[in-house]
Formats: structure tokens, C-alpha cells, sequence
């Protein structure tokens, strides 16, 4: 893999922009659009298999609201590429467990960022412990809660990250971002820094979350911190129309399909800066970036 910098570590796969949920710090839902056709979403998966992607992540909106997830899973498996998927929990049931066991998902990643719903988050401990409960019992593929600080206080959130420890589930904090990545506070205010520091000393992480580890501090500490992002190479955002974009936030950037998308393109995307890098707080894209920082990256930034 580290000798092949245009094959992508990361691919987030869209599979419908429709979320049950309207959380408030959220851009990247709406409550109207249709699944993304089954046909389409194989398609993408076999094209992310060509380029020799590593990891394949199934995300929205919320992916649990189309009905052929398990689908798309088993396809992505097929290729002996490695499968995770982001949701908010809330549609989870036994049977679905059953079929994602099925289909040999690799892991759930859950966000869960309060006790109780507010205005910033409705991903809420009170909804969905007992979803949790049911995953406890019978998935077979690993489950991570990951809570976003800033949506909730600071004494909600260390009751949640102890009811989640209690369960022996991988738990993860992330930073809030505006609509453009870059860092937000959020409930929390001047005291981030701290309170980031108490939380990760908490976290249960996975070997996967360790890469690139932290970018957090250093940001909280100094305001920015630079990287190289790799974003249209090393990491791959394929939204449900089935377009590339350097990420959730930068959306239409560069554009392309992913179907004509080559190892070219993700070349030239490898080498470009972005200009957005030293405030991001795209973890994802950090983490698929970090195995290149010590690589050079001569083109200019992107208008």
C-alpha cells in the first residue's frame, strides 16, 4: 500500500442522503431523497475494488434507512475488502443484526453525543441503549460509540462516555466542526482543550482509530494544525449521486465521477493542496493521510 500513494486506505460510500434524525450541527442529510439505486451502489463498489481500496465505509444521511444495505455490505466483502458503517442507531433491530452478521460487516461506528436530545444532537443515550443492547447481545462485528464534544455539557458527556464504558463497547470522542470543517466549541466553550484531554484518557479504541493520533491537541493547543491531506487519493467521499469530493465538507470538489474516476486522477488529487488543511477537523481524512505526511505535495491549492 505505501507504495502505491494513489490507492485510496479510506472510501466513504453515500448510500442515501435521507437521515431520520435533523441534528443541528449536521449539512450532510435531508429528510426527501430516495436510496441510491442498488445497481449503482455495486457499480461503485466494484469500481472502489478496481482503484484496490482497503476499507469501504457505508454512510449517509443514515444507511440504515435503505433497505439493501445488507446488499451493498455483502458486496463490498466479496472483494475482500474490509467493511465498517456509520449510524445513529435508531432503526436497529435483531433482524437487521442478523443480516449484517450475514453479509460480514466488519464494524458499526454509532454516534451517540448526549443523554438527551438538544438543539445541537438527537443522537441520544436515551433513544438508543436499548439498540445498543440488542448489539450487544448478537452482532458479531465490532461496535464503536463515538460522541462529538460540544454537543452536549461537559457533565452529560462524562455520564455518557461511563454508561457506554460500562457496555465494553470502543469509544471515541471527536471535535465539532462548522459547515466548512474547521473547529467548533459548541456547548463546551473555552474549556475544550481540558475536557478534550479528560475524554481521551477515557476512550477504548480500536487499532484503526490510532492512526494519526494526535492532531486533536496540537489543534487545541495551538489553534491549527497543518498536515498534508491527501483527500481524492488516500481517502475517497462518493456521494449518492456517485460523484468524488475531497470530503463531506468540500463537496463538489473536484467533482468527478467515481466510474471514470482513475488512478490518475487520484494522483493529481495526492498531490494538490487542498488549503483548508490547517483548521480541519475531518478525522477520517486525517487518519487516511497520515501514513504520507513524510511524501512532498507540489501543486498549488485548489481555487
Amino acid at each position: 500500500m505505501l507504495l502505491q500513494p494513489e490507492r485510496p486506505l479510506l472510501a466513504q460510500l453515500v448510500v442515501t442522503r435521507r437521515c431520520n434524525l435533523t441534528c443541528g450541527y449536521c449539512n450532510e442529510y435531508d429528510n426527501v431523497s430516495r436510496p441510491a439505486p442498488l445497481p449503482d451502489l455495486i457499480e461503485r463498489v466494484d469500481h472502489l475494488a478496481r482503484l484496490g481500496a482497503l476499507i469501504v465505509t457505508l454512510t449517509g444521511g443514515e444507511p440504515l434507512l435503505h433497505p439493501k444495505l445488507d446488499e451493498v455490505v455483502r458486496r463490498v466483502t466479496s472483494h475482500a475488502m474490509v467493511c465498517t458503517l456509520n449510524s445513529n442507531a435508531y432503526p436497529i433491530t435483531r433482524r437487521w443484526v442478523e443480516r449484517l452478521n450475514a453479509a460480514k460487516l466488519f464494524m458499526l461506528q454509532v454516534s451517540i453525543d448526549n443523554l438527551r436530545p438538544n438543539a445541537v444532537s438527537d443522537k441520544s443515550w436515551s433513544k438508543v441503549r436499548q439498540k445498543l443492547l440488542i448489539l450487544k447481545e448478537h452482532a458479531r462485528f465490532g461496535v464503536t460509540i463515538n460522541a462529538v464534544l460540544g454537543s452536549s455539557p461537559p457533565d452529560e458527556t462524562r455520564r455518557l462516555v461511563e454508561e457506554v464504558r460500562a457496555l465494553g463497547f470502543y469509544m471515541t470522542v471527536g471535535l465539532l466542526h462548522d459547515d466548512a470543517g474547521q473547529i467548533d466549541s459548541g456547548l463546551i466553550g473555552e474549556d475544550l482543550p481540558e475536557f478534550y484531554a479528560e475524554m481521551r484518557r477515557l476512550c477504548r479504541k480500536s487499532a484503526f482509530h490510532l492512526a494519526g493520533e494526535g492532531w486533536e491537541t496540537r489543534m487545541l493547543e495551538r489553534g491549527a494544525d497543518p498536515y498534508r491531506c491527501r483527500a481524492g487519493a488516500r481517502y475517497l467521499y462518493v456521494d449518492e449521486t456517485g460523484q468524488v469530493s475531497y470530503c463531506s465538507q468540500r463537496r463538489g470538489e473536484p467533482g468527478l465521477p467515481l466510474l471514470e474516476y482513475g488512478p490518475e486522477d487520484a494522483w493529481a488529487a495526492f498531490n494538490t493542496r487542498k488549503g483548508c488543511e490547517a483548521g480541519c477537523t475531518i478525522a477520517c481524512v486525517r487518519r487516511a493521510s497520515s501514513f504520507d505526511e513524510w511524501r512532498a505535495q507540489p501543486l498549488a491549492a485548489t481555487a
